[in-house]
């Protein structure tokens, strides 16, 4: 299918692995121009070398950490006029209810809630003035089913699927699109730290802890992130032009229910 955003230019947020990177691959196969930031400029420089190399697009680097206001301004200045935003940010830590103090709810929310709508409220009016635009938030398949241990991040990216839920339906009218997408376990880094975390709390190998996890996902596997970039990609198509205010579970069917 063709997607009809070749020569669009798109900003993706930690896009240097996992997530973020399957989400640019995705984009950059489908024609569009990045804006690609992390904070590892290894990392970072290696994966826009390798999609340049493979799908012949134009990549502009940004190091820099999109959660600070310094290295938010260092990447809007780089990104300048954009089509297309995802937004995308390491989770908070796991941990237990008691031990959460005010500080750290303060991080999980300047992370996964402030930082996607700092981004948002600077790079939607110049969508709206074109007439089109995109935002695809990556957010947590906790916003439908919230996990204990992950307490800071069920409630900052609850917080942002709420502001997201208004924007979108008004700045719909102007031709710009806003959908979250809600991953579940995916093979990343961030499922090798979850992953980590069973293994401590129950004593067992890391093959046991995945085999664990694995069964309660219906696909009986990990997700990819090239299974989440292609949901990316459809959410910032042409074709998705009315699916507003969404949130679009990417999680092998783990989350049960009928609606």
């Amino acid at each position: 299918m063709d997607l009809g955003i070749r020569g669009k230019r798109a900003l993706v947020c930690a896009g240097s692995k996992g997530l973020g990177r399957g989400c640019a691959e995705a984009l950059a196969e489908a024609g569009v121009d990045l804006v690609l930031n992390a904070r590892g400029t290894e990392a970072l420089e290696a994966a826009a070398t390798a999609m340049r190399d493979r799908f012949g697009v134009d990549v502009i680097t940004v190091a820099a950490d999109i959660t600070s206001p310094e290295g938010r301004a260092e990447v809007l200045a780089a990104a300048g006029a954009v089509d297309i935003l995802v937004t995308n940010a390491g989770g908070p830590p796991p941990g237990h209810w008691p031990d959460w103090e005010r500080e750290d709810f303060i991080r999980a929310l300047d992370a996964n809630m402030l930082t996607p709508i700092a981004l948002m409220k600077a790079l939607l009016p110049g969508m709206i003035d074109r007439g089109w635009g995109r935002v695809v938030n990556i957010t947590s398949a906790s916003v439908k089913s919230p996990i204990g241990v992950l307490g800071l991040s069920n409630s900052a990216r609850a917080g942002l699927t709420g502001y997201v839920a208004g924007t979108a339906r008004q700045v719909a009218p102007h031709g710009v699109i806003i959908n979250n997408l809600l991953p579940g376990i995916h093979d990343t880094d961030r499922a090798e730290a979850l992953d980590a975390g069973v293994m401590k709390a129950e004593n067992i190998t890391r093959e046991a802890a995945r085999a664990q996890r694995m069964a309660g996902i219906p696909a009986r596997r990990y997700g990819s992130p090239a299974d989440f970039g292609a949901a990316c990609a459809f959410l910032c198509s042409q074709q998705a032009a009315f699916i507003v205010g969404q949130n679009l579970l990417v999680d092998g069917g783990a989350f049960n229910s009928t609606l």
